[in-house]
């Protein structure tokens, strides 16, 4: 019997929908299943046939620490995804390496610390931090109307020594909402239409992540193609259990990528009949190998 290890986060107990469906259809197929948290010292990792990312939503605050926890993990166990994918995934620089393979990216102008903070003129933007999770630290700005609060947002995280990521806010989410392409085991699985989370200028969150207004959808020829050509990508890297692909529609209503989800994304399984148990024989597959 393999063994697996569902991978949380302690404030993340019990807050991810997918969690116990799919801890339950592990047990039914054969496996042994149970949820652990990340950085319990307690846990001997070396025991786990397969150890899976799924809700560590605290990462984001912690990037060192759990980098260097997956490093450990992976030399003890099969850590999927990867450590490697995972460590490139956890920094939205990532975007960069998609659009220079001519993978259409939602704009996006990047800030290091040190750098100088200048802003558009006029229209929304979207601040985040690179490392970022749950839309946390995640703020919509209308301009100039807003320009002094997006700057002091902007250097409050350079004086933290968090690169900071600045995109135009993407008018059409507020419409149509992003449609979110989940991949299990590099098949195409389901797409989910997630409504807009930054629904006015200035909200934040200071909850463990955003509430989201999801509903099932199909996605279009041209997402599929979009989302098919990043998970190609990203396969040529390595291959992945799990992926998400996160896409909005451009002015001229073209796909393009706003995330691309690798590390512990929701993949919204309660939403698509079979989904779960699909995941459940992906992961008996890869605890099997």
């Amino acid at each position: 019997m393999s063994r697996v290890a569902l991978v949380t986060a302690e404030i993340a107990r019990d807050a991810d929908d997918d969690e116990t469906p799919l801890l339950d259809a592990l047990i039914w197929s054969g496996v042994d299943a149970s949820v652990v948290v990340w950085d319990d010292r307690k846990v001997d990792w070396s025991t786990f046939d397969l150890v899976v990312v799924r809700s560590t939503w605290d990462y984001a605050l912690r990037h060192n620490e759990f980098v260097r926890w997956i490093r450990r993990v992976s030399l003890r166990a099969t850590l999927v995804n990867s450590a490697d994918v995972i460590e490139w995934n956890l920094d939205k620089r990532y975007l960069r390496d998609l659009q220079l393979s001519a993978i259409p990216v939602v704009p996006t102008t990047w800030i290091e610390p040190g750098d100088a903070v200048r802003l558009p003129d006029r229209g929304e933007l979207v601040v985040k931090p690179v490392v970022s999770a749950g839309a946390k630290d995640t703020t919509r700005y209308v301009m100039p109307n807003h320009a002094d609060v997006a700057r002091e947002h902007i250097e409050s995280l350079l004086r933290a020594k968090r690169p900071v990521m600045m995109q135009p806010y993407i008018s059409s989410v507020d419409e149509v909402g992003e449609t979110a392409l989940v991949y299990i085991d590099g098949t195409f699985s389901h797409a989910v239409r997630k409504g807009s989370i930054l629904t006015e200028p200035l909200l934040t969150t200071t909850a463990l992540f955003a509430a989201e207004d999801l509903t099932p959808t199909e996605a279009t020829a041209a997402e599929r193609e979009l989302g098919d050509a990043v998970l190609r990508l990203v396969s040529e890297r390595e291959p992945v259990l799990y992926a998400r692909v996160d896409i909005v529609q451009g002015a001229r209503g073209e796909p393009l990528v706003l995330e691309v989800e690798l590390t512990e994304p929701s993949l919204f399984l309660s939403l698509h009949e079979g989904a779960t148990d699909r995941f459940a024989e992906a992961i008996g597959r890869w605890a099997s190998r």
